[in-house]
């Protein structure tokens, strides 16, 4: 699934099962949130933090796909064509990092 088609499903979606978007700032809410679930199992799986009882069925796929769900519904809201921002996106990491990362000492023999 394009970037594109994953907007238009998650619009046809939010049209017909979720009957129509939250507002803007409510969704930002739930994307902090689900963020934030993200958030809780890397600390857990990769830091320093243990898992908790309540925690044994945590899935980080699906965490991850609700952060692009909740986003996606805001550049829907916005008119945000989210190919289009990343192309542009990448384009002005690239220019901007070139030599950045190359030149980074602590980047060397990892």
């Amino acid at each position: 699934m394009t970037i594109e088609e994953a907007q238009k499903t998650v619009d046809q979606w939010i049209k017909t099962t979720g009957i129509r978007y939250f507002n803007e700032l409510t969704n930002t809410a739930i994307l902090m949130e689900e963020v934030g679930e993200v958030a809780r199992i890397m600390a857990r799986k990769y830091g320093e933090q243990s898992f908790k009882k309540s925690d044994e069925e945590v899935n980080l796929a699906d965490e991850m796909a609700d952060v692009m769900f909740v986003l996606i519904c805001l550049a829907n809201q916005t008119g945000i064509n989210l190919t289009e921002a990343l192309e542009k996106n990448l384009q002005k990491k690239t220019l901007r990092d070139s030599k950045r990362h190359k030149n980074n000492e602590k980047l060397k023999g990892g």
